[in-house]
């Protein structure tokens, strides 16, 4: 059945009893089941939209009551994922005999029925199995763990039991993994009488992860209440745009479009949802009052504090204005001390510098360097790409090879990913340190120097906002590192030399970009000097 598009009025809530369980536990400690009194009779609501409430209210309400025609298409990135997950789960599963409920794609009713047949003749494994329990308020909740497994103990349907285990691609076992595999196990125990001892995660490098249950339950118990909660009011919760947490979600271009034609404060880099709140207090809604506030009225705010109030004050004016302006929060008081030669050297050599990467494969595929000569006039990218994942450690001494033909020249990059990933891979191959540590002075971080002396009219400042509002546009205008990352598992495996040229492009673009930002945070700084 599918997830109810109806939702009830407050009206419907009134007169109902709270919904309630007390269950034995096979646990030293009891596990109580909260108190759940919203009316959403009706309502299935599955471990999926209680996932999605963790990362965002308004992803999870628009998930039941949204338009769908306006949620993205699933990009590249997102299908890689699905299709890493799926390979996740068939190793997981590669050597054991599972069994697999028969029901037609979100007939939950038809896939608990199904489920609850191999539970009763105790099947070792089940995958993609379906849990459902009915609370007094109507919701109906559903859980799919990826498998159960059966353990020997005394549920309903005699001395075995089952424990829930969930797939997971992540490294480490996040808190929104573990509710979500706590709700797996709350409903389990409704349906064979008895909770397991635990709750697993089966994680991609990290192994099993046993979830503590007597920890976890009232933490899912607060998002189960919150949720329920949250499908219960009549309009769809305030956007907050986040791009840490909104990239990657289809509802991204239609929240997106909405902050951008009311000029909404989470676009201000700095604005965080907990400063936001406190912003509201104050009746500062908009980039206007913002703009015109105080710092003593906000800097005893939580979280906020007298830098942290000038900066946000002066990046609203920055945004207003469509123009830099001098970092002037204290404790730099005017005139602001600029960069020295030293913090941002001009040389009649430059190298800048980008990485391309998987971090989940731990593997980095491409160096890529733009040679800028002063004197000769010419600008030289060289791509170090490693064709094979084989070959991470031979691109590596390329790229010592080529910088060290350059032993003066300063290495710009953007953020502090190029350094870190260096000082890696030297340890990684065993690179001798008279190689590694010269290099290492020899980094300039312009992400760091940007952000240390202006306040630009920008969301982020990542280098592709900075750089586009400089006028630099990239040739793949979708392009990203999440998308170089699909890129390159497409030419893994289809051999297809048009990904790699995408990543080449995208790679040099990257190194220009920064290249850009520095000839104009060197102009920047010489036009406040004067």
């Amino acid at each position: 059945m599918p997830v109810n598009p109806h939702r009830p009025n407050r009206s419907e809530a009134e007169g109902l009893h709270p919904a309630s369980l007390v269950l034995v536990s096979s646990n030293p400690l009891p596990l109580p089941i909260a108190t759940l009194t919203p009316n959403l009779d009706g309502l299935w609501l599955t471990d999926d939209l209680l996932f999605n409430f963790q990362r965002c209210r308004r992803r999870m309400f628009l998930d039941v009551y949204g338009d769908q025609q306006l949620r993205d298409p699933p990009n590249d990135y997102l299908l890689k994922l699905h299709q890493d997950s799926l390979a996740h789960q068939r190793t997981v599963l590669a050597n054991d005999l599972v069994h697999r409920p028969n029901y037609p794609r979100r007939d939950w009713v038809a896939g608990a029925t199904a489920t609850l047949e191999f539970m009763q003749q105790g099947v070792d494994r089940i995958t993609q199995g379906v849990l459902q329990m009915t609370l007094e308020n109507g919701v109906n909740l559903v859980s799919c763990p990826d498998i159960l497994v059966k353990q020997p103990g005394q549920s309903i349907f005699g001395d075995w039991l089952y424990a829930p285990v969930d797939i997971r691609l992540g490294k480490r076992p996040k808190l929104d993994y573990q509710v979500a595999a706590t709700f797996h196990a709350y409903v389990l125990a409704v349906v064979q009488g008895m909770w397991s001892e635990t709750s697993w995660l089966m994680l991609r490098q990290r192994g099993s992860y046993a979830v503590n249950l007597v920890e976890m339950l009232p933490r899912m118990q607060e998002a189960l209440q919150g949720c329920m909660e949250t499908l219960l009011q009549p309009e769809e919760p305030e956007l907050f745009i986040a791009h840490n947490r909104c990239d990657l979600c289809q509802w991204f271009s239609h929240c997106y479009g909405l902050a951008q034609s009311d000029r909404h404060l989470s676009l201000l880099p700095g604005v965080t949802p907990s400063r936001y709140a406190f912003l509201k207090e104050q009746n500062i809604t908009t980039v206007e009052t913002l703009a015109v506030a105080i710092p003593k009225q906000l800097e005893s705010l939580p979280g906020f504090g007298l830098q942290v109030a000038h900066r946000l004050i002066r990046q609203a004016q920055s945004t207003l204005q469509n123009q830099a302006l001098a970092d002037v929060t204290p404790p730099h008081p005017p005139p602001h001390p600029l960069l020295s030669a030293i913090e941002l050297p001009t040389a009649s050599v430059e190298l800048y510098f980008d990485i391309e990467a998987a971090p989940e494969q731990n593997l980095v595929y491409l160096h890529g360097v733009l040679v800028v000569d002063r004197f000769a006039q010419s600008e030289i990218f060289y791509p170090l790409l490693a064709e094979h994942q084989r070959d991470e450690g031979l691109v590596w001494e390329q790229f010592l090879e080529l910088v060290w033909q350059y032993p003066d020249a300063p290495i710009f990059h953007f953020c502090p990913y190029e350094v870190q990933t260096a000082k890696r891979l030297a340890e990684q191959y065993g690179t001798p340190s008279d190689r590694v540590e010269p290099l290492m002075a020899r980094f300039v971080d312009l992400h760091e120097r940007v952000t240390r002396v202006a306040i630009l009219p920008v969301e982020s400042y990542a280098l592709k906002p900075i750089a586009r509002w400089l006028g630099f546009d990239w040739r793949d205008p979708d392009a990203n590192g999440a998308q170089s990352i699909c890129w390159y598992a497409k030419w893994l495996e289809t051999g297809d030399r048009a990904f790699l040229e995408a990543i080449l492009r995208y790679n040099e673009d990257d190194c220009r970009a920064t290249h850009r930002v520095k000839d104009w945070l060197v102009e920047f700084s010489q036009n406040f000097a004067s």
